[in-house]
């Protein structure tokens, strides 16, 4: 797909935005992308910049699902086809003379004449280069408005929040012999668990999706300030991974977390460490962190062989006179 698009727009843009998918990212790891090995390789190749979409977030997504919306509803509803080269032929043509000829309503300009301007900027792809094929099967249900999905004639809840207007909202499901498993991600953690019912039309949900949640942010910084000794260091802390990281800061402060847990014993050091080799990502803390405790108990275990060695060495008594009498004569003299 990346290649026949790059060969339509006559080159690659240095960034390329994505929305989350199993074939291109493991985890967003609070901001420092995991990415699966076989997109990294690719993306290593083409060198091009990711820009990782976030969970159910519409805002970092643009308009491209009104795009999408405009394609299906315009040109394929209704639309019938032989094969796909005839498919393919249709949707040129319609390209040509409605999707990218048609003035926008918005911009007030044609599609096919902004891309001439943009088109110079686009940077040259040489070779080629294939993908394996890894795409599996799947089973899928949209997210409703009123946060619940539609599994055998029967609705489900979801957490309160997971329906974003704007958003995809589809939801992975999974059932066992007697549960139902419904995740955001293909291999994720499941976000909500139930008991299949039997029959049709019952509504099963779970008291806690119904709770509102505090603000995540406010509630890890007010913990993180508390659980810091030095106040100011935390109040750097907080700064520097905010306006490093403003769409993955509570991701960040999760990882900071864990860090002041596990950690205890080292995470002022490393706090201070942080800060002198000027280092702005939790994942950086956390290392600093595991990395001095490493060296702790080498150095502990140094201590300890080098005490074996002297184990055998027995001080020798003597009697209390013949300390009298080294007084005395100090005494004398």
């Amino acid at each position: 797909m990346h290649e026949n698009a790059f060969r339509f727009y006559g080159g690659m843009s240095i960034e390329i935005v994505y929305d989350q998918d199993r074939l291109l990212a493991v985890s967003e790891n609070a901001g420092d992308l995991i990415m699966t090995v076989e997109f990294t390789k690719y993306q290593q190749t083409r060198k091009f910049k990711v820009y990782l979409c976030r969970k159910s977030d519409p805002e970092s997504k643009g308009k491209i699902e009104q795009v999408v919306k405009y394609v299906k509803n315009n040109f394929a509803k209704n639309r019938t086809f032989d094969n796909l080269l005839d498919w393919q032929e249709s949707s040129m043509s319609w390209l040509k003379r409605t999707g990218n000829y048609k003035v926008h309503h918005n911009i007030k300009k044609r599609p096919v004449e902004v891309f001439a301007l943009e088109k110079p900027h686009l940077q040259p792809v040489s070779g080629t280069y294939i993908f394996e094929d890894i795409l599996g099967t799947s089973i899928t249900r949209t997210i409703n408005k009123d946060n619940v999905i539609r599994f055998d004639g029967n609705r489900y809840s979801v957490p309160r929040g997971t329906y974003r207007k704007g958003a995809p909202n589809i939801a992975y499901v999974e059932t066992d012999t007697e549960y139902l498993y419904i995740r955001l991600q293909q291999n994720g953690q499941p976000l909500a668990k139930h008991k299949i019912a039997q029959g049709s039309g019952a509504v099963i949900s779970e008291p806690s999706h119904r709770e509102r949640e505090q603000p995540k942010r406010d509630l890890l910084i007010q913990q993180i300030k508390e659980m810091l000794t030095d106040k100011q260091a935390a109040s750097w802390l907080i700064e520097i991974l905010s306006d490093q990281y403003p769409r993955h800061i509570v991701d960040q402060l999760k990882v900071v977390q864990s860090v002041i847990l596990k950690h205890p014993s080292f995470i002022d050091e490393a706090l201070s460490e942080m800060k002198r080799l000027r280092l702005t990502s939790a994942n950086d803390l956390r290392d600093i962190a595991i990395t001095l405790e490493i060296h702790s108990r080498k150095k502990h275990k140094e201590t300890g062989i080098a005490n074996e060695k002297y184990k055998e060495l027995v001080a020798p008594e003597r009697r209390e006179d013949i300390y009298f009498s080294v007084l005395q004569g100090g005494a004398n003299q």
